[in-house]
């Protein structure tokens, strides 16, 4: 039987680019018991793409649909955005600005339900980057676009499975460049935001660890002086703060069954030193969290998959840990404060 009340998490799930295969991943999410009896999600998209695609997959989609979300939902919703497509029919299987601007629309949509407390988090269907440049969408990617809709300076990638949990220093960027952008400043701002993440998602004080730029991490200096001059100064800092962190490790050995027991999460300095061994051990069920932005929000880590669009050959499992991921951290979330204004209050917290 479904439990409703205000204590279940609205969850603001965004359709991605309708071209893709995020209308699917839509319909996945809805015809799971376990997903919606422990949250409300709310589909931010079009209804006439999810009709279609339901209908070309012979899947049953009945949702109650509005236009607008005055006060939080207490069953699964869906929630046309007006006028996103305007009017155009839309063809999986390809990049278009109609689709872009639309998938736009809809993070724009998502967002503000989260900071007007309407949602407890978001969760994104993949969208297309190029659909993205040819509608004029001055933002390369949902993070670019989400850090300045909520006015955020300090966010910062994590990739996350229950096996392996990696953030990133800098991350879409080529690898020539990644030496110069590397500061004390980045790196302990993005030890300090995976540690209260690690915290949210695995209590205690986790322990983490932070990888090397050159081989053996240096070799004191031998290989290169990133270590001594930013990453050495950095990790005292981040211990001074009472954050338990090791490093900077060898990236060749950081990543072995012994260190992933040991270590609740890595900061990997690009983005294939921490990418690669992520994918190569959670490439199904990865989930992409993007941290610092004040609001909840994870994503699939995959793409728009265009080939497979609207065909049913998409494999859901990334997308549905992705929303399982933003419930627990929107309860941990909601936990946290309460217990914050428990401290303020002087009471003694009784759990």
């Amino acid at each position: 039987m479904m439990r409703k009340g205000p204590q279940r998490p609205v969850v603001a799930v965004t359709m991605g680019d309708p071209a893709g295969v995020g209308p699917e991943l839509c319909l996945h999410l809805l015809q799971r018991p376990e997903c919606t009896e422990s949250s409300v999600p709310v589909i931010v998209g079009d209804a006439r793409v999810l009709d279609r695609v339901a209908q070309r997959l012979r899947v049953k989609f009945e949702v109650p649909r509005a236009f607008s979300l005055s006060s939080p939902p207490e069953a699964p919703l869906l929630l046309d955005v007006p006028d996103a497509l305007g009017g155009h029919d839309v063809a999986p299987g390809g990049s278009n600005s109609t689709c872009g601007r639309a998938a736009a629309r809809f993070i724009e949509t998502a967002v503000q339900l989260c900071l007007d407390g309407r949602a407890s988090a978001m969760v994104t269907a993949p969208i297309c980057k190029k659909s993205f440049s040819l509608a004029g969408v001055d933002f390369p990617g949902h993070t670019e676009m989400l850090a300045s809709l909520v006015g955020s300076q300090r966010v910062a990638l994590m990739l996350y499975s229950e096996k392996i949990a990696v953030a990133f220093a800098t991350l879409h960027q080529s690898l020539a460049s990644v030496p110069a952008s590397l500061t004390v400043e980045r790196t302990i701002e993005v030890g300090t935001i995976l540690n209260r993440y690690m915290r949210l998602l695995r209590g205690g004080r986790p322990r983490l660890a932070l990888l090397g730029l050159n081989p053996h991490a240096g070799e004191e200096g031998l290989f290169g002086d990133e270590e001594i001059r930013i990453l050495g100064p950095a990790v005292e800092r981040l211990r001074a703060l009472g954050i338990q962190i090791d490093g900077p490790l060898p990236p060749d050995v950081a990543f072995t069954p012994e260190a992933l027991e040991r270590y609740a999460g890595h900061i990997a300095l690009y983005h294939d030193q921490g990418g690669i061994p992520f994918k190569m051990l959670a490439f199904d069920e990865g989930v992409n969290v993007t941290m610092g932005l004040g609001i909840v929000r994870t994503s699939p880590d995959h793409g728009t998959a265009f080939d497979i669009a609207w065909k049913g050959k998409v494999r859901p499992d990334s997308f549905l840990s992705a929303y399982r991921l933003a419930v627990r951290l929107a309860i941990a979330r909601a936990k946290e404060g309460r217990r914050a204004v428990v401290a303020r209050s002087g009471i003694a917290a009784a759990e």
